[in-house]
């Protein structure tokens, strides 16, 4: 059934397009990047996310879950519960309530969305670039029944020049911001369409302070995050505060959520690696799994399940699951830097 549904999004999702051809001219968007100048006829980092999630997202839901993000791992809980948990967190410290609006920026397909509006009873605009990411999105949110409470804006962060300035009293960002062609740039139009006293919340992939870059180790996992997730750059998580600031917020509190406090956490790369998954999560997310589902991707295309080329898809993205388990184990990367920030009355 899973795989029949994926099958059905792949095909919807690629409409016939030359999936392999799309995948190498992706792979190839750091070396656009450096020759290319941007502008109307050149680089388009926006474009590059763009085609990231185009690519990516069905198997991204089939293999991790439809909230698109990483969370503060339990090992009493699964991947799922523990993404509840950490959605629950930030829903309480936006303090959000019934009547507010609120801004999600970067809204994938809606997975923490849903959350938000079924437990808090606020109005909700999501935005986003991928427009397969928000049919999906949509069809979840009606699927839900909370259709009546959410509006969704097809376009990008960096220019959201369609909402008037001063509309929501809640933003947040999960993992959206972190690809930003200039995050100073996507804070000051966040700043922007928020309320005088409004809260933001923001989950950002950060280098650590663990991450040196004289260390060719280092700028070697930095690179392959930077490529396989569409990332224009890394920051660190003092630059993160600095844009925050520059941008006129007022940094509330930040930390990295992923530093183990209480010796009960699990590493929030688990997930992808062999220990710790039930045999069902372990086909989909660990290295064998990864290799199982590239191998059965070959044959569903072959067959005419998977559209020509997904099992391209399936190798960029074991790829990239690789820098992630190797960012996490050498403590240089986290997904997980959190900040809670005020745009000043």
């Amino acid at each position: 059934m899973q795989l029949r549904k994926l099958s059905n999004g792949l095909k919807t999702a690629y409409q016939g397009s030359d999936v392999r051809r799309r995948v190498n001219h992706f792979d190839e968007w750091m070396k656009r990047a450096q020759v290319e100048d941007a502008g109307p006829n050149g680089y388009d980092h926006a474009a590059t996310v763009q085609e990231y999630y185009n690519l990516c997202t069905d198997f991204m839901v089939f293999g991790w879950s439809e909230s698109l993000h990483f969370a503060p791992l339990s090992p009493r809980e699964s991947l799922e519960e523990s993404q509840v948990r950490h959605q629950r967190l930030m829903i309480d410290k936006l303090a959000l309530r019934n009547g507010m609006t609120a801004i999600d920026v970067g809204c994938g397909i809606g997975g923490p969305m849903r959350r938000v509006v079924q437990e808090s009873g606020v109005s909700v605009v999501g935005i986003n670039r991928s427009e397969v990411q928000l049919q999906q999105a949509k069809s979840l949110i009606a699927e839900a029944g909370i259709d009546h409470m959410v509006n969704f804006l097809a376009c990008s962060f960096m220019d959201m020049g369609t909402i008037a300035d001063d509309t929501f009293d809640r933003g947040y960002a999960i993992e959206s911001t972190c690809h930003a062609p200039d995050k100073a740039g996507a804070f000051a139009e966040i700043y922007r369409v928020l309320k005088p006293g409004a809260l933001f919340w923001g989950q950002e992939m950060c280098m650590t302070d663990k991450f040196d870059p004289g260390n060719n180790r280092h700028l070697e996992i930095k690179r392959e995050l930077m490529r396989g997730i569409a990332l224009n750059d890394i920051a660190t998580t003092d630059e993160v505060n600095r844009d925050l600031e520059a941008a006129g917020f007022e940094v509330i509190e930040a930390k990295d959520r992923a530093v183990d406090e209480n010796a009960q956490t699990t590493p929030w790369y688990q997930p992808m690696e062999s220990r710790g998954n039930t045999l069902a999560n372990a086909l989909r997310r660990t290295p064998l799994g990864r290799q199982v589902m590239l191998g059965t991707s070959r044959l569903a295309e072959v067959v005419g399940m998977f559209p020509k080329g997904s099992a391209e898809v399936v190798g960029l993205m074991d790829r990239t699951a690789k820098a992630y388990v190797a960012g996490g184990k050498s403590g240089v990367f986290t997904p997980l830097y959190c900040f809670l920030a005020r745009k000043p009355l």
